[in-house]
């Protein structure tokens, strides 16, 4: 029965008007937000925080859709008894305390967030389990933040008033046209919600977390301001937190191993023009000068072009990604921040104060841009390079001509790369550009006209590595004819690699095998050493070639330095390779598995843990180093030097 001052509306326009009231909501919750901390937020003119609030939106819509899922199946679904008075109580009261509670977890933060510093996450029912005293601590907080309460009890009054000025209207009759038309209506609402929790339309897109905020903000404690707490609580209920260890004391372990950079060379600062190009899934098979043993010394690969480069750069013989997925890469090679157990940008830890090559170069005067050619928002890019201090992103947007789009991820490379490279010549020397390529991405395709053309191999991804590599020879055949060209230190490597033949790359080794290659075409920067290089090692090889004379945070070590208790580690579903000397340390966290000596073991067979204690202490003391320095700079967000 109709009440008063009620308007009876379609089912869809009901739905549609109580998502909105929501929306509204939430966007008073941000402004709470920032009102209760706003001088913990310095600094942000009114059109950002209008940017921030119109970031807000993707947000809140995602955590909208996550709680409401189950109203929203219990409204479309296409049958009558829906209209029943007693199933829309259900459904109102349904609506309504759920989202109370998401409402509730906004409002925590208003007065929780000064402690912590970031939203709640799902970390919050470990990080209070072994508390005796959590009933006192709930009533101490309500009673310290008396008002909150009591402004929460009117907000929720104003959110049952405003249900209840729309009511659902009953149709006289429901016949099978009204039954067609709702069960029709399912896909379209089903689309419009993984929409709204992916962020986006596109196959390139993926449900949003909480390091895609980073594109909306100019600082990582500013992502707070763009999430909402239901968001960052549902995003990290499975993500991995990590848990302080205490191996060493913190003088002795400073001494084995210290991710804080002290300058190391006293000449003046290079002013040397930077370009990363990470090229997707190249593994290290692939590329025939790394591998000249194979075959017996037969074996050509498939990229003759960075052949050629191998030849005139210096490289090494154990280079190593350090994760396995797209996502971990960058990080790794910008920041020096390896992924361990989950992507970082993934982690509850991507809203840590970083640092990052870019950074360190952009207060040094460096113009900085990320070029990659998928639609703008692919993979997070555009949220990380922004939190990492890159100045200019150039996309698939930027780019502006979908004649060259290969119909799946993005612009082909080989357009791309030529795109990079004019416009790079209109920057201001000295600059920093890292482009990261698609083309070699599954499904493998390749421009018609050059389908064919390039040697087929046994994986269907070595014939569009000719592609990428005849991309990287005219992207650099380009370059060569620009006056920042000679002045510029180039570093090529994979994100990650990807799928072997040869047995020899059929082991972890070689799963996690890919190119690290320094070329800069003025100066005399050639050769090739038998060391361990890993991607987090980039970043301060470069500074330190560059004569950088600040304290920096990186992971990784100087390639170039005469260190020889450097190491490269990777951890893929939680067990832990370590690559140190000729060995290769297998371990799952606490226990060790099995040693390889890959000098004389390439394939990896002949575990010889038992036999060679003292390699396997010396090993384990440096990984613990290793998880001692990662694990607890993570929680305490220490990932940047004083």
């Amino acid at each position: 029965m109709k009440k008063e001052n009620t308007v009876a509306v379609n089912l869809y326009l009901a739905l549609a008007y109580r998502f909105l009231i929501l929306l509204v909501l939430y966007a008073l919750c941000r402004l709470g937000f920032y009102f209760f901390n706003y001088s913990l937020f310095p600094n942000i003119s009114f059109p950002k925080y209008l940017y921030i609030l119109w970031g807000g939106l993707k947000f809140d819509t995602a955590a909208l859709i996550y709680i409401n899922a189950i109203f929203i199946l219990l409204a479309i679904i296409p049958f009558p008894f829906k209209y029943n008075n007693g199933y829309q109580r259900f459904c109102k009261w349904l609506f309504i305390v759920t989202n109370s509670l998401g409402l509730m977890a906004n409002f925590a933060d208003f007065a929780y967030y000064k402690y912590t510093l970031k939203r709640t996450t799902a970390t919050v029912y470990s990080q209070f389990s072994h508390e005796q005293n959590k009933f006192k601590l709930f009533v101490d907080f309500l009673t310290d933040y008396w008002y909150l309460v009591l402004l929460f009890a009117v907000f929720i009054w104003l959110f049952i008033k405003l249900y209840d000025l729309i009511q659902v209207k009953k149709p006289n009759q429901f016949k099978w046209p009204a039954y067609a038309i709702q069960t029709a209506l399912i896909p379209l609402i089903a689309f419009l919600c993984i929409t709204g929790v992916r962020g986006g339309i596109g196959s390139s897109t993926r449900p949003i977390t909480l390091s895609n905020a980073g594109e909306y903000v100019d600082t990582p404690d500013q992502m707070s301001l763009v999430l909402n707490t239901p968001f960052s609580i549902i995003r990290t209920l499975k993500s991995s937190k990590l848990k302080p260890v205490n191996f060493y004391d913190e003088e002795t372990l400073n001494s084995i191993y210290n991710p804080i950079h002290q300058p190391a060379n006293t000449g003046a600062f290079k002013k040397l023009n930077v370009v990363f190009l990470i090229i997707e899934s190249l593994g290290k098979e692939s590329i025939g000068s790394l591998n000249k043993d194979l075959l017996d010394g037969k074996y050509k690969g498939y990229t003759p072009f960075i052949d050629s480069l191998v030849s005139e750069s210096f490289t090494f013989t154990n280079t190593y990604a350090n994760g396995r997925k797209s996502i971990d890469a960058l990080p790794s090679v910008i920041s020096g921040i390896p992924s361990i157990r989950e992507p970082y940008v993934l982690s509850v830890y991507s809203g840590n104060k970083t640092t990052s090559i870019a950074k360190l170069l952009g207060d040094k005067g460096y113009e900085t841009a990320f070029f990659h050619g998928a639609p703008n928002g692919s993979m997070g890019f555009s949220s990380y390079t922004n939190l990492a201090g890159v100045k200019r992103y150039f996309g698939k947007n930027e780019y502006n001509n979908d004649a060259d789009f290969d119909g799946t991820w993005g612009i082909w490379d080989d357009k791309f790369m030529q795109y990079m490279a004019n416009t790079m010549n209109t920057f201001k020397q000295p600059f920093f550009s890292a482009f990261f390529s698609l083309s070699s991405h599954h499904p493998f395709k390749m421009p018609e006209e050059y389908v064919g053309k390039f040697p087929k191999g046994p994986l269907p991804v070595q014939e569009v590595f000719g592609y990428t590599d005849m991309a990287l020879r005219n992207f650099f055949k380009t370059a060569s004819t620009m006056p920042w060209y000679k002045n510029t230190l180039f570093v090529l490597c994979a994100d990650h690699a990807t799928v072997t033949h040869l047995p020899e790359y059929q082991t972890t080794p070689g799963s996690f095998s890919i190119p690290i290659v320094f070329y800069y075409p003025g100066g005399d920067l050639k050769g090739k050493t038998d060391k361990i290089v890993q991607q987090i090692d980039i970043m301060p090889t470069v500074l330190n070639y560059l004569n950088y004379d600040k304290p920096y945070f990186a992971m990784g070590f100087d390639a170039f330095a005469n260190k020889q208790d450097n190491f490269a580690v990777n951890n893929n579903d939680g067990t832990f390779s370590f690559f140190q000397g000729d060995y290769l340390l297998i371990n799952d966290g606490k226990v060790n598995l099995s040693l390889f000596n890959l000098k004389t073991d390439r394939l990896t067979k002949n575990n010889i843990l038992d036999k060679e204690p003292l390699i396997v202490e010396k090993m384990a003391k440096y990984l613990k180093a290793f998880i001692q320095q990662y694990n607890n700079r993570m929680i305490e967000n220490k990932l940047t030097a004083k």
